[in-house]
């Protein structure tokens, strides 16, 4: 599913983000001036995460307006590149699980029970096959899935559409880009096949 691409020169054409990777979501929301739903209180760094004080959590967005609370996120890098990830459930409970995609920024964050246990960089569909927005429950799910349509390995598929748009494990690098589907690092993706379910919801931003 994965389809690539020149550097540099064919990404400017395409008018894909794909040079200067977005930080991760504590990052982007710590200091925002944007909607008050996106202003975080100060929080205290507690090992590997941020945990927010109580009564004064911020809350994320999905696509349909509805609101989920934001207990903690990890601590990743400051701004992270091709290939990168970070994945830390230890000592977090039991919970919904919740994944965000923000293709603007081109990251994924994944929540269990509202605390950000995992948080990656992403491949993303080029203009011609473009990633679709919105919220989508995941409709099944494939450890060795392989596209017929593209004769393409999809390892740890979570499919999202009727016609085959899924996230899977992509090799994740400067000049690539998907067919509409999210391509994240394989041990990424073989974390999140293992904590999402069928019917957890995938929320995607532009």
């Amino acid at each position: 599913m994965r389809l690539s691409r020149p550097a540099a020169a064919g990404l400017a054409v395409l008018g894909i983000a794909l040079i200067l990777v977005g930080p991760p979501l504590y990052a982007s929301l710590r200091g925002t001036a944007k909607p008050a739903a996106a202003r975080v209180a100060p929080a205290a760094a507690k090992g590997p995460r941020t945990v927010f004080p109580e009564g004064r959590l911020p809350r994320l967005t999905r696509a349909d307006g509805t609101r989920r609370t934001v207990l903690s996120l990890l601590n990743a890098p400051a701004r992270m590149t091709y290939g990168q990830f970070v994945w830390n459930d230890k000592d977090v409970p039991a919970g919904e699980t919740w994944v965000r995609v923000d293709l603007g920024r081109q990251m994924l964050s994944v929540f269990r029970g509202g605390h950000e246990i995992g948080t990656s960089v992403i491949l993303y569909g080029a203009d011609e096959k473009k990633t679709p927005l919105g919220d989508f429950p995941i409709l099944a799910k494939s450890k060795d899935h392989r596209s017929s349509t593209y004769d393409a390995a999809m390892p740890y598929t979570l499919r999202l559409t009727a016609d085959g748009v899924a996230i899977h494990g992509s090799d994740v690098r400067e000049g690539a880009a998907t067919h509409g589907c999210i391509g994240v690092p394989l041990a990424f993706a073989e974390h999140l096949f293992a904590s999402a379910a069928k019917g957890d919801v995938v929320t995607i931003l532009p």
